[in-house]
């Protein structure tokens, strides 16, 4: 299963990794991918002939860039038999994945194997992106055309990365969860605001100090969305503690919460 916390560049870095011949795809384009903002995973077909042990999958991972276009990367999953592992292999464009393809299994034969394909191999778009990730490429285009000068101060840097890595550090239960995450992979700009300062007060009889932060981020559809991250050393041991919310008022609560004498 997908990570929904993980983030494009981890996803690429995942996927390269694990091809046997990444190593054989355009310098250019792999110079590009590493600007990706965004990435959509699809199964494209798949390929079972029991007989045999013969299995294999083909996935179209697809990236936003950040000049607002889309890039395509076809990968291969194989077993050539039963008592094989699974191999990997990663090409630039659907003519490659079926020479692979034919090097690797030939021409099937009907008579002697059973095939079940999940998906047609006849799209009319056999390279380009998936559509949805193409929609994503015209709204991001539309937003970073205006300047985000006036935008609330908003800064593009690596702002899905900071959306996860705010998300991994919260400690409380009530935490955004994964659905939040998968919004947030779309985020490529954000700024933080300290929305209360540290303040001194008693927890449990103790000195605790507080601070509110909002962490905003602009999404690729031109929607904002806003995380509340509390920090404080309201703690058994006064050690310092992070909490994520989704809105100013549930952190507001919860600093009052920590903060009420008993």
């Amino acid at each position: 299963m997908s990570d929904p916390y993980e983030t494009t560049e981890a996803h690429l870095e995942r996927l390269l990794g694990r091809a046997l011949n990444s190593f054989d795809l355009p310098d250019r384009l792999v110079e590009r991918l590493g600007t990706a903002l965004a990435h959509s995973s699809s199964l494209y077909s798949t390929h079972h002939s029991p007989a045999s042990g013969l299995w294999r999958e083909t996935h179209r991972h697809t990236y936003l860039l950040a000049d607002g276009t889309p890039a395509s990367l076809w990968e291969l999953a194989y077993r050539l038999d039963a008592d094989r592992a699974v191999r990997h292999e990663v090409f630039a464009g659907r003519a490659e994945l079926s020479l692979a393809v034919n090097r690797l299994f030939g021409e099937a034969d009907p008579a002697t194997h059973a095939e079940f394909t999940l998906l047609p191999d006849d799209l009319e778009d056999p390279d380009g992106a998936v559509d949805d990730v193409a929609v994503l490429s015209a709204l991001f285009a539309a937003s970073v055309s205006t300047p985000l000068q006036g935008r609330r101060g908003y800064a593009v840097d690596e702002s899905a990365d900071h959306a996860r890595r705010v998300l991994r550090r919260a400690e409380n239960a009530d935490r955004p969860g994964a659905d939040t995450a998968r919004v947030l992979r779309s985020a490529y700009a954000h700024r933080i605001t300290q929305a209360f300062g540290t303040r001194q007060c008693l927890s449990d009889g103790r000195d605790a100090g507080f601070s509110l932060y909002e962490h905003a981020f602009m999404l690729l559809d031109g929607t904002e969305l806003s995380l509340w991250e509390v920090e404080h050393t309201a703690t058994p041991d006064g050690r310092h503690m992070c909490e994520v919310y989704e809105s100013e008022p549930a952190a507001r609560e919860a600093m009052e919460l920590r903060a009420r004498v008993r």
